[in-house]
């Protein structure tokens, strides 16, 4: 998991994604370890933590405020910004109807002469802004970004086997900006007294005296680990007088950070699009590549700055430091006869290789968790897309042979190997339960387990609960430190072999302690090409969202609720993976906004309904009037817009209320075939920006081109 504003691990399950300068170090790369999946929390983007993490998931956690009206009707729009129609026509105001009166039937208001004065008449005329300015009074249209030409790869042919590309190059990665020191008048003080502080140890602290005001500056564990790291870098005058942390007095520090955070989100509208070209300009160098002779983004191009680490829940390495990393420490790949991006004057890469097995640019190892990173290219890629239709392929093929794999496993629940009933018992978890596999982990690693891992404490076995019989009661923190907690009835050897597994063991003792991850992979890959663990779990998400979408889908249903049902099968398997979520801080308050753009549209829609019949009886009165049946059907066609857009606000309301604590985007960026949904939009005429934000419909390009409206999953 990369940690915030950094580049994310991309762990590798063969000898090829080790940089050759570092492949003796094995131990640090597991063979045979599966590629991270996409992280819980959805909350990194460029590259934060997480497969994919580029991607927010959709709008579910943008304020209602700031977000796009969804509806194209002019109802959803105030009067006073509407669009007139018909030139400068100003809107009429509206005319009750006497059925027994034809004159008051609106007539066209007549146009006023132009007020002469010394027998010629005055001209009005309008400024005309020269091209490309903006005119008086109207925002300036925003520019747009010009698209990368799109590389329709999938109607190539394949390189050979393992090569992943033929010609690469890039400008490396972009190094985070040096350390400011603080002004002379901001006083370090220990023990009461100022202290003057070396540049590195300002640096250092300035990173704690930054979270002040958080809750982790409170906890015993990252206190420590922070003080700990720190003393280590001091210079030897300040580890003699600096020796505890409860008397380094940071207020001042806090004080001038507080006030440059105000500046930075009071910057004036110059100030911000001045920052906006800078940031754009770097992004032209670092943030393209050219691979194969097609312009590609990359996605994490940015060198996350030193700080603090957090990691997940209660993780045992919070607050130690994440220092800077230097070019010295990072190996480029680029293809052979590629200059090798320009390094930082007076330093030089730690090595440049040209391996066109590995899909990476630029690696480094971190110094909190010894991991390696990686600049990877863009989800919206040709090597990103290729490894998602190679993998949603492999879950696609399961389906083929997984009915004959529950056959083996069931019959292996008698066996009378002991670690053949165990992993019987775990394979069955990972199909039925979408369980991960699980690591074995380090103590110096968050508590968290998969299927596998399991521990005693993590189950309680319950020969009835409720109304059912053999409940497996599951509570455990997973992937994120996300906390599982589920009842399940299951099959009644399976209860029978759980109450043997845990006989006679400790609370802390393994569930499964014959079987790991690798002897469970190891045995699937005899059953399948390709299979392991996490396959189980994208095919048992693909599978869900198709039987979901066939059920609930009615033809005849309107858009809105169209999308409804979408989301519902999405829901589903979200909650099948556990993808949770806490509920937005401003759910409450979107809630309330929505409740109360409802009330108001109900009853314009009942006044609406007042001036239609009275629209619809006058014209029944007078067939032959023309302009009583034009008002008519101009009065019908407002009232059905406007009950379309109480309908889209009904749907929007349950629809957020019901997905409050359920996170929809992991699901779909990871674990859920695009071309299942691509199918179901084109078979239903549903727009793909309905289900498929802007950045999923560039990653997922390759399956809208591909997937028809008759594919089958």
């Amino acid at each position: 998991m990369g940690a915030k504003n950094g580049v994310k691990e991309e762990p590798t399950s063969s000898d090829d994604e080790v940089p050759l300068a570092s492949r003796k170090r094995k131990k640090l790369v597991p063979k045979g370890e599966p590629q991270s999946e996409g992280s819980e929390s959805e909350a990194a983007v460029n590259g934060n933590s997480g497969e994919d993490s580029d991607y927010k998931n959709s709008d579910d956690d943008v304020p209602l405020s700031k977000r796009k009206a969804e509806s194209d009707s002019d109802d959803e729009i105030p009067l006073a910004s509407r669009k007139r129609k018909g030139g400068s026509q100003k809107i009429k105001k509206q005319t009750k109807y006497d059925s027994s009166d034809e004159e008051n039937v609106p007539k066209k208001k007549k146009i006023k002469k132009e007020p002469e004065t010394n027998n010629k008449k005055v001209v009005k005329r309008t400024i005309v802004p020269p091209k490309g300015e903006a005119k008086p009074g109207k925002k300036p249209k925003k520019e747009k970004e010009p698209d990368i030409p799109i590389w329709k790869w999938w109607l190539e042919d394949k390189l050979p086997e393992g090569q992943k590309w033929r010609s690469l190059s890039h400008s490396g990665p972009a190094f985070p900006e040096p350390y400011e020191r603080l002004p002379g008048h901001i006083k370090f003080k220990y023990d009461g007294k100022v202290f003057q502080l070396s540049e590195r140890t300002e640096e250092n602290m300035s990173f704690f005296a930054k979270m002040l005001d958080h809750d982790y500056t409170t906890k015993v564990v990252f206190r420590k680990n922070f003080f700990d790291d720190l003393r280590k870098l001091m210079t030897q005058e300040e580890r003699e007088v600096l020796k505890k942390l409860e008397l380094c007095d940071f207020s001042a520090m806090h004080q001038y950070y507080l006030e440059e955070a105000a500046k930075r989100k009071n910057r004036t509208k110059e100030e911000k699009e001045e920052l906006k070209v800078k940031n754009k300009a770097i992004a032209d160098v670092y943030g393209l590549c050219k691979v194969d002779g097609h312009i590609q983004k990359v996605g994490n191009f940015r060198i996350e700055p030193p700080g603090l680490f957090r990691g997940r829940g209660d993780h045992p390495k919070q607050g130690k430091i994440k220092l800077r990393t230097p070019p010295e420490s990072i190996i480029i790949n680029i293809g052979k006869g590629e200059t090798a991006p320009k390094c930082p004057e007076g330093h030089k890469w730690k090595a440049v290789q040209h391996d066109n097995k590995v899909t990476w640019l630029a690696c480094w190892k971190e110094n909190v968790l010894g991991n390696f990173k990686y600049v990877m290219l863009n989800p919206t890629s040709k090597l990103k897309g290729e490894k998602d239709h190679a993998k949603y392929e492999t879950a696609r093929n399961l389906k083929n042979c997984v009915e004959k794999i529950r056959e083996n496993y069931r019959s292996d629940f008698q066996s009378k190997e002991m670690m053949v009933r165990q992993r019987a018992v775990a394979l069955y978890f990972i199909d039925k339960l979408a369980l991960r596999a699980g690591n074995e982990k380090d103590d110096d690693e968050a508590d968290t387990v998969g299927c596998c891992s399991l521990r005693v404490e993590h189950i309680k076995l319950h020969e009835k609960w409720e109304d059912k019989e053999f409940v497996v009661e599951f509570d455990f923190l997973g992937k994120d430190s996300i906390r599982y907690q589920n009842w399940v009835a299951v099959n009644k050897r399976v209860y029978k072999n759980l109450k043997i597994f845990v006989k006679d063991k400790e609370p802390g003792d393994d569930l499964f302690d014959r079987l790991n991850t690798s002897k469970m992979n190891e045995y699937l890959g005899t059953l399948m090409d390709g299979l392991t663990a996490k396959v189980f779990r994208t095919y048992n998400a693909s599978w869900t969202l198709q039987q979901q979408l066939q059920e609930q889908t009615d033809s005849k249903s309107d858009l809105p609720n169209l999308v409804l049902t979408y989301n519902r099968a999405n829901r589903a398997v979200a909650v099948l993976c556990n993808h949770q979520r806490a509920a937005p801080k401003t759910f409450d308050k979107q809630m309330e906004n929505l409740g109360n753009q409802k009330d108001a549209k109900k009853e314009d829609v009942a006044k609406q309904k007042g001036v239609y019949k009275e629209a619809k009886n006058y014209y029944r009165h007078h067939r032959n009037n023309d302009k009583a049946k034009k008002r008519y059907e101009i009065e019908k066609r407002k009232l059905e817009r406007l009950q379309e857009a109480l309908l889209k606000l009904q749907v929007k309301e349950t629809d957020k209320a019901e997905n409050k604590t359920i996170a929809l985007g992991t699901s779909k960026l990871n674990y859920l075939d695009p071309r299942i949904t691509v199918a179901w939009t084109k078979r239903f005429t549903v727009p793909i920006e309905k289900v498929y934000n802007k950045t999923q419909r560039e990653k997922f390009l390759w399956a809208i081109e591909m997937a028809t409206a008759d594919f089958e999953w």
